[in-house]
Parts: C-alpha cells; sequence; structure tokens
C-alpha cells in the first residue's frame, strides 16, 4: 500500500475542519495505514497547528518558510514534490486553495488526479473506488482510480464526518529538506470584504435561502421565521447575483464560512460551493420541494415541501 499524506490547512494556527475529515477519508482507503499529516507555515501558529494536526494523525510533518505565512500553491507544490516519495496518496481539501494546489501538484507527481471526492468505497489492489457527483449532484458516479503510480484526491468538504482528535503523534521538522521555494507570484496583502449590517459567522442559528425564495418580496417571509426563531437570514449565491441580499449574507466558498449550531436550508440545492462555506457539522434541517436536491444528502432532516408554504406554517406554530 502507498504511503497516505493529508494536506492540513489551517489559519492563524487554528486547524480548518477539513483536517479531521481527511483523516477519516485516509481511513477508508486503507483503516491500518499512519497518515501523515503536512503542515506549512510560519513562526507559532504553524507550531500550534502542528500541535493540533498530532492529536489526529500519527505523524506529522512541519514545513516552515517565511514565504508561507500565507497559502501560496506554487511553493507550497514546489515543497510537496520535494518531499514526498514516489506513489503516495495525497489527500486535498476542496475548497478553492485545494483547487489551485491539487492539479499541479499530480502533474509534478506523475500522479492520478481525481477532485471533488464525496466518498470513497476502499482499495482493491491498487485501484481505489471512488463516488463523485455529477449534473450539479443529481447524480452519484463511482468511479475507479489505478493508484499503483500514486494518486492526489481532493475532499468536498462536510462528507467525511469527522472524530475527536485522541492520538499524540510525533512531529518532524521537514523545513530544511523542502528544497528551493521560490515563486513567480508572492503574497501581498488580504483585503477584507466590507462589514454588511449583520454578521452570519457570529449566529448559531442561521435560516438560509436560495431560489427557492423566489422572488425578493418572499424574503420578508423568511425574516419572520428567522426571528421567531433567534436566527439570522442568510442565503445561497443567487440571491445576491440577483441583489436581493447584501453579499455579507451568502454563505459559501465565495461567501462567508459560518458555523452554527442549527443550520435551515430553504429552497437551496446544495451545491458543494455553498456547501463548503458550512463548518463544524451543525444539526442541518433542509427543506425543498425537489426530492432530489443534493442537500438532502447531507441534512440531518429533510422535508420535502414548498418553502413559501412551510415557512409561514413553522411561523405560526413557533409564535
Amino acid at each position: 500500500m502507498a504511503q497516505i499524506f493529508a494536506y492540513i490547512a489551517h489559519k492563524g494556527g487554528v486547524l480548518e475542519d477539513s483536517a479531521a475529515e481527511l483523516a477519516v477519508a485516509a481511513k477508508k482507503i486503507d483503516a491500518s495505514a499512519e497518515v501523515t499529516a503536512i503542515v506549512t507555515g510560519s513562526g507559532g501558529d504553524l507550531d500550534k497547528a502542528c500541535e493540533g494536526a498530532a492529536k489526529l494523525y500519527a505523524q506529522v510533518w512541519k514545513i516552515d518558510n517565511a514565504d508561507l505565512a500565507y497559502p501560496n500553491a506554487e511553493v507550497i507544490r514546489k515543497a510537496l514534490a520535494n518531499l514526498l516519495p514516489k506513489e503516495s496518496i495525497v489527500l486535498v481539501p476542496h475548497d478553492t486553495f485545494g483547487m489551485d494546489l491539487a492539479p499541479g501538484l499530480s502533474i509534478k507527481l506523475d500522479s492520478a488526479y481525481v477532485a471533488d471526492v464525496v466518498d470513497i468505497d476502499g482499495m482493491d489492489g491498487a485501484t481505489m473506488k471512488i463516488v463523485r457527483q455529477e449534473f450539479a449532484g443529481m447524480a452519484h458516479a463511482h468511479v475507479t482510480c489505478d493508484t499503483a503510480a500514486g494518486a492526489v484526491l481532493t475532499l468536498r468538504p462536510g462528507c467525511f464526518q469527522p472524530e475527536d482528535g485522541a492520538l499524540s503523534g510525533s512531529v518532524t521538522d521537514k523545513s530544511g529538506d523542502a528544497g528551493d521555494l521560490s515563486a513567480k507570484r508572492r503574497y501581498l496583502e488580504v483585503v477584507e470584504a466590507e462589514a454588511g449590517d449583520v454578521d452570519i459567522t457570529k449566529s448559531d442559528v442561521l435560516v438560509s435561502i436560495g431560489r427557492g425564495i423566489e422572488d425578493e418580496d418572499n424574503i420578508e417571509i423568511a425574516e419572520e421565521l428567522a426571528e421567531a426563531m433567534g436566527a439570522v437570514v442568510s442565503c445561497s449565491r443567487p440571491i445576491v447575483d440577483a441583489k436581493w441580499l447584501e453579499k455579507s449574507r451568502q454563505v459559501g466558498t465565495s461567501g462567508k464560512t459560518v458555523k452554527p449550531k442549527v443550520y435551515m436550508a430553504l429552497g437551496i440545492s446544495g451545491s458543494f460551493q455553498h456547501l463548503g462555506g458550512i463548518k463544524g457539522s451543525p444539526f442541518l434541517v433542509a427543506v425543498n420541494k425537489n426530492a432530489k436536491a443534493p442537500i438532502f444528502q447531507v441534512a440531518d432532516i429533510g422535508i420535502v415541501e414548498d418553502i413559501l408554504e412551510f415557512m409561514p406554517a413553522l411561523t405560526e406554530k413557533l409564535g
């Protein structure tokens, strides 16, 4: 069996939820494998992230470089290509950064590449059985990947139920072995988006609306429900594109990342771009009149109903 590595994303030394999810995915590939976490960064934040990773992985490789204080896929690709042994299986979160990092890494490693993996059905020799979604999540595609020469996989956030870390892994400093990390692009600055009237990232309960709201005037119905629930209204991208709500209300990879305790998805299909903005495994309630909507795949409770009938009825019950 090839060695398995997981690229660990963190911010300010705090691990992203994907760190624990990749550990679960690795067990689906080989339950007996000692998976190695790779953590990049600089200074104290990196040390803190490595400590967190060591609770999830038996081995942690630390790559400390001033040029990695902000993640740069070009630099990290070089480091991983210099460090990883041949035929490695590399797991990367399927987010905007992972989509930048992974394809080029697979080329440098001369290995297979599979994007947006939602499940892994194990291995048959060197053949990995993988599940992806097609047609905006309306169909599951069962595919095989020949890992004889290694593989790079990006895994969709939220599809692998994380487990609490209980290990005491060892941290090895691999900074000196990372090689030349010069790059043609460099980090300049982070430009923060303008704050909106409501910070959805601070809310424990979100009532989130999508295309199913149908008309801007119907947003008032969602606001009434949110008030009755002690919640805040958020939305998916189409609502922002229609200019019905401001960008600060958008949940998703191109919007805000939220970690509520309860997330009610109303008329939202459940694309990976939207689900990628939901962290922390909240109690997810999905309401959609399309019984085949992908959101039902990850919902704790799924209700097949027209949200324009459901919302007023629930508001009345809560009143």
